[in-house]
């Protein structure tokens, strides 16, 4: 096909006006800034009732401990956003979670001596593996994603269960972890966790990605109308593959964020994780149907479920209230975008008939 024949592709939502040139793309900007700055007013909000009840909530290790456990969910939502802007869904991400934590607590038991880089690199290389079996799927079978990833939940905990069966090492401690690898857990820069500034390196690589590279932003395209971004001549298929291979390989790196973290490593590690990582991404403001939202949204969103399931015993409440919070958050997300949805819509028309 001609370039004089092809469709203009789709505009991604969360690049910059004069990125994309177009009214539409400038309209949504604005409604993605106003999503996350509200999700930062509600985490800032129940900070502050928190506070009230417990002064003693933002105590230097409470702090830590927070920033310490939404490290793993932040990583986990990075990736997913990835995935979800192409109106895709990874469902594995929990168990691909447990697999390489298991596959990183064997490493360093086999081999104690291992450099911390070739633990990380290899925890992510079986994320990238696992990454790749959805992505070959979902791409080239053109299987939904979310038929395909709900198996490979399942199929990926079994091998992980298997695994450890056969090894004869049902749980790994932390006495069989060297002291170098336990000690990531505790190590700190300027008093920040490096688990926390792994993370937030993780959400800065992929916002610079999604935003700066035309692979990046042909995500969004693919996620706002796929059939016109074929017809425009994006590499559709491809783009998807490489989505859940990243995908894969952040919930690799996860895994050994959560050996690190956790120390105590079975084949039930990550299990229902994927909920919390959908969760953050669309509460944060990922469309669920894809070609919006940003992954700063979805860091957001990870730390704000992780700040309610804190926050709810210092407030009195039963923890188990955090499932019906979650529950509810994301049905206010999805109402909400649909109601931007419409109001963006009715935005366009007005200035079109303007223009007319």
């Amino acid at each position: 096909m001609s370039s004089s024949t092809k469709a203009a592709a789709p505009a991604p939502v969360d690049v910059a006006p004069e990125h994309t040139g177009g009214r539409g793309a400038a309209l949504v900007q604005r409604l993605v800034v106003v999503r996350e700055l509200g999700i930062l007013a509600a985490l800032l909000l129940l900070i502050v009732a928190t506070v009230i009840a417990n002064p003693r909530f933002l105590s230097g290790q409470n702090l830590r401990d927070l920033l310490l456990s939404a490290s793993i969910l932040t990583v986990l939502a990075a990736g997913q956003t990835i995935v979800i802007v192409t109106r895709n869904v990874d469902l594995s991400v929990g168990s691909v979670l447990g697999l390489s934590a298991y596959a990183s607590g064997t490493l360093l038991v086999n081999a104690p001596g291992t450099p911390v880089v070739l633990v990380i690199l290899a925890g992510m290389a079986v994320g990238a593996a696992c990454g790749l079996l959805n992505g070959a799927i979902v791409a080239i079978a053109k299987v939904p994603s979310l038929v395909v990833t709900l198996g490979t939940l399942y199929a990926f905990r079994g091998l992980d269960s298997l695994w450890a069966s056969s090894s004869d090492r049902l749980q790994i401690n932390a006495a069989d972890l060297p002291t170098g690898f336990k000690s990531l857990a505790g190590a700190r820069l300027l008093g920040v966790p490096l688990l926390f500034l792994i993370a937030l390196a993780v959400v800065l690589l992929v916002g610079f990605y999604l935003r700066n590279y035309r692979s990046g932003r042909e995500l969004y395209g693919i996620g706002s109308d796929p059939a016109a971004a074929r017809l425009s001549g994006i590499p559709v298929g491809r783009r998807v593959l490489l989505a859940f291979v990243v995908n894969g390989a952040l919930a690799g790196l996860a895994g050994v964020l959560y050996a690190a973290r956790f120390q105590t490593l079975d084949a039930t590690a990550g299990t229902g994780q994927e909920l919390f990582v959908v969760a953050a991404a669309v509460v944060g403001g990922v469309a669920i149907f894809g070609g919006s939202g940003s992954v700063y949204g979805a860091a957001l969103g990870a730390l704000l479920l992780t700040t309610i399931g804190t926050s709810l015993p210092q407030l009195g409440l039963n923890p188990f209230w955090r499932d019906a919070a979650v529950g509810a958050l994301i049905l206010a997300a999805i109402a909400l975008d649909r109601a931007l949805s419409l109001r963006l819509a009715r935005r366009l028309r007005g200035r079109n008939l303007r223009g007319a």
